[in-house]
């Protein structure tokens, strides 16, 4: 016997249409590419959507043809969002902090047919136009530009199509698998590969992402995501946002301390969301006293890991709760979220502090284990580490343009990483897979030694990677970014490590730099780190000064 309910496709469409009509005259605020600020609301947001999925038709794109974005977080690519995925088509978000070769690569692997582009970055897409296979119209999204329609021949304008568009369009009724966006992984080795995302799997991931264990937005909530509409979909916050009809802040291009800042406290930001690295900057800019940040309550912090002491900071001197997360391009991104149990009420502080350190549990929707090297499970006592594998209703199966699955023989993603978890399910990454440092045998994690590093009053910012050794193999080495005004020595960094780890952990040498190399999604590249300082322990070092 059959369940007796309707039965009705989980599509992105029904996301905005919800917003049109329940929250439709609720803020969308954008920061656009010329610095100025444009207020609209969930109904316009929604009517441009129609608007944008009744042309591309007469631009001969069809169904589920790739259409590219390089773009900010703005209004704009918010309508792109859903016009495209909406209308039946594949919203392919390109990164732009790519290398121009790599970005080539991903369009002409995507086969996009179209690109909508911010004026920002129409000078690199000018460059790459020749070698850009199946690309048939770009689109800048703005209005009609005389000087900007000169780069780039039949150059089209964004806001004209919409003017062409029908706002009373109807969305077609879409099977909830048809692929509804496409994200390419940021990997440092070999090419990105590319992940279909569906409706169906987009609107469970909100669904769940949207719960009060998970990102918990509310209607009443002013969202701001920092973490960039090209990476992962935003962490899929502009559906999320849609479904519960928040106020949603775009940053658009100036990601700085104090440009986030001033935007946080103007809007009254509740909450937001984005990588490590954007958050040291706005401490920083927050701690000089030109901004307070008092409406914002917490923000989710992912992409890397979150050093301790960074939570520390956030939670004494403004009160702002930072909750780490996890999540993979494969898996949409939502993998754990470090939110608390009923049993956690009360903890003492320093038992509260190591939970925190973690990236947290999973949601309804995802299953984790950790595997041996013969890809038999493992303990989850919380001590035992092992790779991480994952399975849930939004992880991938196959990669775009690949026949064989991208999983285990019994149906599990590889992470990569290496982790540990206790009974109750809860994650701590240990390292990547290929950044654990091997030392005589034994284990030890970069990401351990970096929260120690950046926990220095004198540091800003740390990697650690494995250098080689005659020994021992490999031994741990730490490059640094000095706070201003620091004058920490190397043998004082050093120094630091003591007490903290056992005395075989600590690095053997320590370097300073400008700034530490990092790829288009705010990750440090170790590769580049390793190329450099891999053989300074050997006899051979790279041109570097301790």
């Amino acid at each position: 016997m059959l369940g007796q309910m309707i039965k009705k496709p989980l599509l992105i469409s029904g996301l905005i249409e919800h917003a049109v009509r329940f929250h439709g005259d609720t803020d969308v605020i954008s920061v656009e590419t010329t610095g100025g600020i444009e207020r609209t609301h969930w109904e316009k947001i929604g009517i441009n959507a129609r608007r944008l999925a009744s042309t591309l038709g007469k631009l001969g794109v069809e169904p589920g043809d790739r259409c590219g974005t390089i773009a900010w977080n703005n209004r704009r690519h918010l309508e792109i969002y859903f016009g495209v995925s909406g209308g039946g088509m594949v919203c392919h978000t390109l990164n732009p902090r790519l290398a121009p070769e790599t970005l080539v690569y991903v369009i002409n692997h995507a086969k996009d047919k179209i690109l909508f582009v911010d004026r920002t970055f129409l000078p690199l897409v000018a460059n790459l136009a020749p070698k850009l296979e199946t690309v048939r119209r770009v689109v800048v999204l703005g209005p009609r530009d005389a000087e900007v329609g000169a780069m780039l021949e039949g150059l089209m304008f964004y806001d004209e199509l919409l003017e062409a568009g029908d706002e009373a369009f109807k969305w077609p009724e879409l099977d909830e698998m048809t692929a509804s966006s496409l994200c390419y992984t940021s990997g440092t080795t070999g090419h990105p590969k590319g992940v279909v995302y569906s409706h169906r799997s987009t609107v469970l991931h909100s669904l769940v992402g949207c719960g009060p264990d998970a990102i918990n937005i509310a209607a009443r909530d002013t969202v701001m995501p920092v973490v960039p509409m090209f990476h992962v979909n935003a962490w899929g916050v502009p559906y999320i946002a849609a479904m519960q009809g928040a106020r949603l802040v775009l940053p658009g291009p100036q990601l700085d301390g104090p440009s986030l800042a001033q935007l946080i406290d103007t809007e009254q930001v509740t909450l937001a969301l984005g990588v490590p690295t954007i958050w040291m900057g706005l401490l920083a800019a927050l701690r000089d006293g030109s901004a307070t940040a008092a409406s914002m309550k917490r923000t989710i912090v992912g992409g890397s890991a979150l050093p301790p002491s960074m939570i520390a900071a956030f939670q004494d001197e403004f009160g702002i709760e930072l909750i780490h997360a996890w999540g993979m391009t494969e898996t949409s991104p939502l993998g754990t979220l470090n939110q608390l149990k009923s049993k956690h009420v009360g903890m003492d502080s320093a038992q509260l502090v190591e939970l925190r350190k973690g990236q947290g549990r999973p949601p309804y929707g995802v299953e984790l284990r950790i595997v041996g090297e013969d890809n038999m499970p493992l303990a989850n006592d919380g001590l035992t580490q092992g790779r991480l594998q994952i399975r849930g209703h939004w992880i991938v199966d196959t990669y775009f343009g690949m026949d064989a699955p991208a999983l285990t023989p019994d149906g599990w993603f590889d992470t990569g990483d290496i982790a540990s978890l206790d009974a109750e399910g809860y994650l701590v990454i240990k390292d990547r897979a290929k950044d654990v440092i091997k030392s005589g045998g034994e284990w030890i994690a970069s990401v351990e030694l970096e929260n120690i590093a950046i926990a220095h009053p004198g540091i800003a910012n740390a990697a650690v990677i494995a250098a080689q050794h005659e020994k021992w193999d490999e031994r741990p080495v730490v490059v640094a970014v000095k706070s201003p005004g620091s004058e920490l020595d190397a043998a004082g960094l050093l120094a630091w490590f003591d007490g903290k780890v056992p005395a075989w952990q600590k690095p053997d040498a320590a370097f300073f730099v400008d700034a530490l190399p990092v790829s288009g999604t705010g990750k440090v590249l170790k590769k580049e780190l390793r190329e450099i300082y891999g053989a300074v322990l050997t006899g051979n070092p790279a041109s570097c000064e301790a």
